[in-house]
């Protein structure tokens, strides 16, 4: 959310004799899905096997979104978005995140 859109929020709350909340959600990127048919691969963290017993460098492939990769935060949104317009939640215009 931009700065603005925050500061327009709590005027308007404080005007009217409103709280505000917030959300926070524990491993939020963790909780989307890859799309389908999507597949991505990463180097293995530190401490593993890097090779295999044929000598060639081994990868890993990512069943869901992990911190770090640059679909994460889109994929969460992807998981979020619907389930907040079915609570009748609406986007705002001027600041689509």
């Amino acid at each position: 959310m931009r700065a603005t859109s925050l500061r327009t929020l709590a005027a308007l709350a404080a005007k009217r004799g409103l709280s505000m909340r917030r959300w926070d959600f524990v491993a939020a990127y963790l909780q989307g899905d890859l799309e389908a048919g999507e597949v991505v691969y990463c180097h293995p963290p530190p401490g593993y096997e890097i090779t295999g017993p044929d000598g060639r460098t081994r990868v890993c492939r990512i069943v869901k979104p992990v911190y770090g990769m640059a679909q994460a935060g889109r994929r969460w949104q992807r998981s979020l978005f619907p389930w907040l317009r079915d609570w009748g939640f609406t986007q705002c215009a001027s600041d689509p995140c």
